[in-house]
């Protein structure tokens, strides 16, 4: 019988529910520790997914007393650099909700200490599992659209959150835009080279600052990304995955409203005009059977850590999305093309 893995989940807030579902019903894990500064918050936990095991005020406590395998980080980001090093450097793999850090600094760091330690660090992006960014990136080949020379993303969509993300500084881009410049990074399978930022904030928004954003990426393979996005804007709302456009040499490729997949390429076999060429509708592979979201990320860290390998979202690789973060802020504060 398989020896199940061992974890001590560390937060309890929103998010954490998609990962106490996945841990809790599977096969190959057991959960041997909650842990929350709040002791209402692991009570409510423990309750609420039939679990028998310790609650914990202090990570090393749970880590000391449970011998865990591997640590959940879902703590705010401002605590992640505290709970993946306490986890890392008492012998524990971590998987982690994004971002990696909540600077650059303290991203570079945490690598170090995986290295240093030996310890698998793996970073949530969930937004690369599921079956139809997995169909629009089978279009990108040579049968279809080509190599695409042009990616285009599009997000707007009016969240009223209220609370902590309506006072901060770039929400769109640090809260939110990092899931769309991994799928971009995910997609064309290149990384960022130099980006070019605009940030603003319309006269309605009801965010303090930074609710709006375009951002121009040059990538290493020759793409050039552009992110338009706002969180403020009512209305005819994008995906949470954004709307992609995709041009090739030999057509485009569109992925809209989550699941509208599909590419228009020139038709070879049709008698062609001048000016517009006339194209035939291709659909997308859409045999993924991964799960989706979470579950797909989790289930991909855990096959990682089982085998021995690192992750597709090791942090070694995360970093360089959070890179495209920072450096868009960085740009937007001095107006300028900043560069890696």
């Amino acid at each position: 019988m398989m020896e199940k893995i061992k974890v001590v989940i560390c937060g309890c807030g929103g998010i954490a529910g998609r990962w106490f579902a996945n841990a809790a019903g599977r096969d190959d894990a057991d959960i041997v520790g909650v842990v929350d500064i709040l002791s209402e918050n692991t009570a409510k936990a423990k309750a609420k997914y039939e679990l028998n095991c310790g609650v914990y005020e202090d990570l090393a406590e749970a880590i000391a007393k449970t011998r865990p395998d591997v640590v959940f980080n879902i703590t705010p980001p401002s605590a992640h650099f505290e709970v993946v090093t306490a986890a890392l450097k008492n012998g524990c793999a971590c998987f982690s909700e994004k971002p990696l850090s909540d600077s650059m600094e303290s991203a570079y760091e945490l690598i170090r200490i995986s290295d240093d330690t030996g310890q698998p660090f793996f970073v949530m992006q969930n937004r690369r599992y599921n079956k139809y960014i997995h169909g629009f990136k089978s279009l990108f080949c040579d049968e279809i659209i080509g190599k695409p020379g042009i990616l285009n993303s599009d997000f707007y969509i009016g969240a009223h959150f209220g609370g902590f993300r309506d006072a901060m500084d770039s929400p769109l881009i640090m809260d939110m835009a990092i899931h769309t410049f991994d799928q971009a990074r995910f997609l064309t399978g290149a990384n960022p080279v130099s980006v070019y930022c605009h940030e603003y904030n319309p006269a309605w928004s009801w965010y303090a600052r930074g609710a709006s954003a375009t951002c121009i990426f040059e990538f290493d393979n020759g793409v050039l990304y552009t992110y338009r996005g706002s969180w403020c804007g009512d209305g005819c709302s994008t995906s949470w995955d954004a709307n992609w456009r995709a041009v090739g040499k030999n057509g485009t490729a569109v992925w809209e409203n989550d699941t509208v997949v599909y590419a228009e390429v020139v038709d070879n076999a049709a008698e062609q005009t001048k000016l517009i060429r006339k194209v035939k509708r291709v659909e997308p592979d859409l045999s993924y059977a991964g799960r989706a979201e979470h579950d797909g990320c989790i289930d991909a860290m855990f096959e990682a850590l089982k085998r021995g390998k690192r992750a597709e979202t090791d942090c070694r690789d995360n970093v360089k999305s959070l890179e495209m973060v920072f450096k868009a802020i960085e740009s937007a504060k001095t107006g300028k093309r900043v560069y890696w």
